[in-house]
């Protein structure tokens, strides 16, 4: 299992009581498959990704990731492993105005130590591989929503992680252009051999997924397996 999550807990404060966010889940995604988490809002998800992503640390409960065990590592072992192992893909692809497309990714790379050459042509077969290879040259501002949410996932790529996050993708996009991303993630889960979770509050794109799960009030549930 590339992301396996255990018995994992997690509760904010709320007064004074504690509210729970995540109430016992337990989730396996396995290499080269996509796990769909679909619920309403509150209902703990992006607490999910976040205890996934190491982010957020949780009360009680394991995170394993590509074989290795969160529990225990100091904040600079979380941070190595989150560059070198986890892919995130935000919502909003917050690209930085003044970078083209290649640059974006380019920037991932640097921060991961690559060189400047293996950056470049990294980059750019990312790019190919989400349809822009032509659009490698333009900024933000000259990219469709659908393009730019293309370049934050080939970003969330850039170091080949293992594990990748995807929050909401298709929020910002019509339908056209959100189905066209989320077979795009599909396809590279397959192709890239990912371990994906995919947060969608979209019950169309469940289809997509090789497991979909259900959160209600922090309590995860897998009421069936899409293939």
């Amino acid at each position: 299992m590339s992301l396996n999550l255990t018995g994992v807990t997690l509760t904010y404060p709320d007064g004074d009581t504690r509210l729970t966010a995540l109430d016992h889940v337990t989730l396996d995604v396995p290499r080269g498959t996509m796990t769909a988490v679909a619920g309403p809002s509150g209902s703990g998800k992006s607490s999910l990704l976040a205890v996934a992503a190491t982010l957020i640390t949780p009360e009680s409960g394991t995170v394993t990731v590509d074989g290795r065990s969160t529990t225990g590592l100091t904040r600079g072992e979380l941070t190595a492993l989150r560059r070198h192992k986890i892919g995130i893909v935000f919502q909003q692809p917050n690209l930085l105005p003044s970078l083209t497309a290649a640059e974006q990714l380019q920037v991932m790379a640097r921060i991961a130590g690559q060189k400047p050459r293996t950056a470049r042509t990294r980059a750019m077969e990312l790019l190919d591989a989400v349809g822009l290879a032509g659009q490698a040259a333009r900024r933000p501002h000259q990219l469709s929503g659908g393009q730019r949410q293309r370049v934050n996932i080939a970003r969330a790529l850039m170091n080949d992680p293992t594990v990748l996050l995807v929050d909401e993708p298709t929020s910002a996009l019509d339908h056209e252009r959100g189905a066209a991303v989320i077979d795009l993630i599909t396809r590279l889960t397959h192709q890239r051999a990912t371990a994906t979770v995919l947060v969608t509050h979209d019950r169309a794109h469940l289809t997509a997924a090789d497991q979909v799960a259900e959160l209600h009030d922090g309590r995860l549930h897998l009421p069936a397996s899409i293939h």
